[in-house]
């Protein structure tokens, strides 16, 4: 499948999951999650969830993150450039829903994604070579190639991947790893 028919197909599938499959499926990630051996991993960067999309809700692993003393970032959307600008984000953060339904930080510092050691990134839906459908802006694709080239990434998913994404390009960031309900 191509991407555009992949991205309606898993939207479509995220709303007709039930509050309860929804539970069950973080659940497993969570659990799959809080097993990752973090001892060299520091800064980690990661998305705040849109709840209308039905994201993968990121709290419980940002407070797990946060009780085990690594550094949290999370980021700003720039719609215009469609790029990414990263802010450190500890309790103390304030939060404001963009008018995209993006939670971003309004009192962060910068941060320079060269000091990111680990993204948690969201997606639709991946391919078994780890390249992921999101939502077609390229956002996460411009910002892993701002990375330094071992940081390391997981998507988070709700679903199994397919087979292959058929219109993969040069621009597109393959992950090291995906992370769905087993």
């Amino acid at each position: 499948m191509r991407k555009q028919e992949l991205r309606k197909t898993y939207k479509q599938k995220r709303k007709e999951l039930s509050a309860i499959e929804i539970d069950c499926c973080q659940e497993n990630i969570y659990q799959q999650v809080f097993k990752i051996d973090f001892y060299k991993i520091n800064t980690i960067h990661i998305f705040l969830s849109i709840e209308r999309l039905l994201e993968v809700n990121t709290n419980p692993i940002i407070d797990f993150l946060l009780l085990k003393n690594k550094i949290i970032v999370v980021s700003v959307s720039n719609f215009s450039t469609n790029t990414l600008t990263h802010f450190l984000f500890d309790r103390k953060t304030k939060l404001k829903v963009s008018s995209y339904g993006i939670p971003e930080p309004v009192n962060g510092i910068e941060i320079d994604a060269k000091k990111i050691d680990l993204v948690f990134v969201p997606l639709l839906i991946s391919d078994k070579k780890n390249y992921r459908v999101g939502y077609g802006k390229g956002f996460y694709d411009r910002f892993l190639a701002e990375c330094k080239a071992d940081v390391r990434t997981i998507g988070l998913n709700f679903f199994k991947p397919v087979n292959c994404i058929e219109d993969v390009n040069e621009f597109d960031v393959p992950l090291n790893e995906i992370i769905y309900p087993k």
